[in-house]
């Protein structure tokens, strides 16, 4: 029996359909409780108590009234030891996918940008106000999990694509920005659950509102991780700007944000392109140009920090 088989089995449900296999197979389904996206998590990522947890923070949400997919099943353990879930159905198209050019005019895009600003800021204030209990556990993005001996996308400044200048590049910005986080954090900088992945594939809009899916890797963090990892796939877009100012807009909407928090949007962009440096190299086969490709935007990333820092 299929792993998707015996998941079906377990939740009732039947007709299912693969619609993503990225970090996990995702499949349409029928389950009792309405359409679901049923999920195979990857191994050895999340457990299955911070599975649970992810779970009951997006059930948390979905009855505050953040526009996130409402969990229906699970987590369960299948017998080959992987464990599946399955949340409510969200109808909507994707805003976009990395690396191809935005759809729609300069208004429409800007109009969508501002949507999702404000859908992080509904998912940040909601957060702030729930009482997950003590059996709580997700992983965090905090100072060790982005800079720390052992970041939880891997050791980024050890990526083979780096060259013995690019690497002392790396290590330099990455010793200015613990410590320029560590003061952030000392001052109170903004730090909770957050959803650590707000790519455009994982925004779905329904006509001028958006909504966030995928939260496999969400846990506790630093706010403005979730802006610049928002950011970071608008580096080609001709109005670049205008999209990020449309974004903080429409976060300020709803939630405050200083001036000088944002002057530190470009330092959590390198740490972003820092993680996917180092989450790439156990993904790709020796020499596949992917490598080369996420080490040269986080290397860009860090000259541009340093310059300015």
């Amino acid at each position: 029996m299929s792993e998707i088989d015996e998941a079906l089995g377990l939740f009732g449900g039947r007709a299912a359909r693969l619609v993503s296999e990225r970090e996990n197979a995702v499949y349409a389904a029928d389950l009792p409780g309405g359409r679901a996206a049923v999920r195979l998590h990857r191994p050895g990522y999340q457990t299955p108590e911070a599975i649970r947890s992810e779970l009951d923070w997006m059930r948390a949400l979905a009855s505050a009234g953040v526009a996130v997919p409402a969990p229906l099943a699970g987590p369960v353990v299948l017998s080959t030891g992987r464990v599946a879930t399955a949340v409510a159905w969200m109808e909507g198209a994707p805003l976009g996918e990395g690396g191809e050019p935005l759809a729609g005019d300069p208004v429409t895009q800007q109009a969508r940008f501002r949507a999702v600003g404000r859908a992080v800021a509904d998912l940040h204030n909601a957060s702030d106000g729930l009482d997950l209990g003590a059996g709580f556990t997700r992983h965090a993005w905090n100072i060790d999990g982005l800079l720390g001996a052992a970041p939880l996308w891997g050791r980024f400044w050890e990526s083979p694509a780096l060259d013995a200048e690019e690497r002392a590049l790396v290590d330099a910005a990455r010793a200015k920005a613990h410590g320029m986080l560590g003061a952030f954090a000392t001052s109170g900088g903004d730090y909770g659950l957050i959803h650590a992945d707000v790519l455009r594939e994982n925004v779905l809009m329904r006509a001028d509102a958006a909504m966030l899916i995928d939260f496999d890797d969400a846990g506790w963090g630093f706010r403005l991780y979730d802006l610049a990892t928002f950011m970071t796939q608008n580096e080609d877009e001709p109005n670049a700007e205008a999209l990020r100012d449309a974004a903080l807009q429409g976060y300020r909407e709803a939630r405050p944000l200083s001036t000088e928090d944002e002057d530190l949007l470009p330092m959590f962009v390198m740490l972003r392109r820092f993680a996917s440096m180092g989450w790439i190299v156990p993904r790709a086969a020796p020499g596949d140009p992917k490598v080369r490709a996420y080490a040269a935007k986080a290397v860009t990333a860090a000259r541009a920090f340093m310059a300015n820092a």
